[in-house]
């Protein structure tokens, strides 16, 4: 059973007090079973959250464009400040802390966004979003059915990108990005009823080949995973490789391993493939042997998901709510 963390920042003091640990990561070798149910941190790191196995989930401090990142929030920072009352300025105050991996401050942000503009689903959407970042499933499910019932019957929005594409070009809106995120949690907890029944709704606002990709990905995954095999193999049948791809790549690459026109080989090779396109790409290996009844390649791959320090990423995410579930 997956455990729920209660939200809180560990600074030097603190973790002295609880004693030091080697690592803030499980290793390739960690099971759900080895793993304690709470490893400790090294005294320097900031804790953001705690994994589904139990270990703390640490702020990355060393990004290639940090700079760039730091004067972005400073920025935001400077925007708001000159206008309080403005709810953009605050969303992007909290979007621009997320990005620098501080996700409860971006959660207590977005908090106050909540408070201060009750009826604007974006701030659900947000929170949500960061929510399922630090594995609190059932607050970001709250928050995103929450925004769902606010936008109900009003015309959908494009939502700008904080890190726009190579075309510049927005692919997702707010109505997307909530039912695609509240399908997520929803799978992340294994209730994948539920899951499916976002991504339905998901689909219905995908509207470009991008946004298709992305939400038929985890939905095959879900229909999978309920034993709705010929329902699944008919929603590959609007995945072609000529899609009009700018951004999600990976995940039409996933729908055409599932469709057998690529291999898992060709999708994840552990040998040269960083961090982040391990935690992308291989929980789609990993649950494409699962659900083929392969289950023990499933943990292997799962495993060196985890083993790497993407832990924001949903693959890696999923991985653990897998490894939490798995004997």
């Amino acid at each position: 059973m997956m455990r729920r963390f209660i939200p809180l920042i560990l600074v030097a003091g603190m973790l002295n007090a609880c004693g030091r640990g080697e690592e803030a990561m499980p290793s390739p070798e960690s099971t759900a079973d080895q793993m304690p149910v709470v490893q400790q941190a090294a005294a320097a790191d900031i804790v953001e959250a705690q994994s589904f196995l139990g270990a703390p989930l640490i702020r990355q401090m060393d990004f290639p464009n940090g700079a760039q990142l730091e004067s972005n929030l400073a920025a935001a920072q400077a925007e708001y400040d000159a206008n309080p009352n403005s709810a953009d300025a605050l969303i992007w105050l909290g979007r621009r802390q997320a990005y620098l991996w501080q996700y409860q401050d971006a959660i207590n942000t977005f908090s106050q966004g909540v408070e201060r503009f009750p009826e604007d689903p974006r701030f659900y959407r947000h929170r949500g979003h960061r929510y399922v970042t630090v594995r609190n499933l059932d607050a970001a499910i709250a928050d995103f059915e929450k925004a769902a019932t606010l936008f109900a019957g009003q015309p959908d929005q494009i939502e700008p990108d904080g890190a726009p594409n190579p075309q510049n070009i927005p692919r997702s809106t707010l109505q997307f990005n909530v039912w695609y995120h509240l399908g997520l949690a929803y799978y992340l907890k294994g209730d994948f009823e539920s899951a499916l029944r976002a991504y339905e709704e998901c689909m219905q606002v995908s509207d470009n080949d991008d946004s298709i990709v992305a939400t038929a990905d985890w939905y095959w995954m879900s229909l999978m995973r309920l034993g709705r095999t010929d329902e699944a193999a008919a929603l590959l049948e609007m995945i072609t490789p000529d899609m009009d791809i700018i951004e999600n790549d990976s995940y039409l690459r996933r729908m055409l391993m599932y469709k057998g026109q690529a291999t898992p080989e060709s999708l994840l090779d552990t040998s040269t493939a960083d961090d982040l396109t391990i935690a992308t790409q291989g929980y789609g290996v990993g649950n494409w042997y699962l659900v083929n009844g392969d289950t023990a390649m499933a943990k292997q791959i799962f495993e060196r998901v985890i083993a790497g320090r993407s832990w924001s990423a949903f693959g890696y995410i999923a991985a653990e709510a897998e490894l939490a579930r798995l004997p």
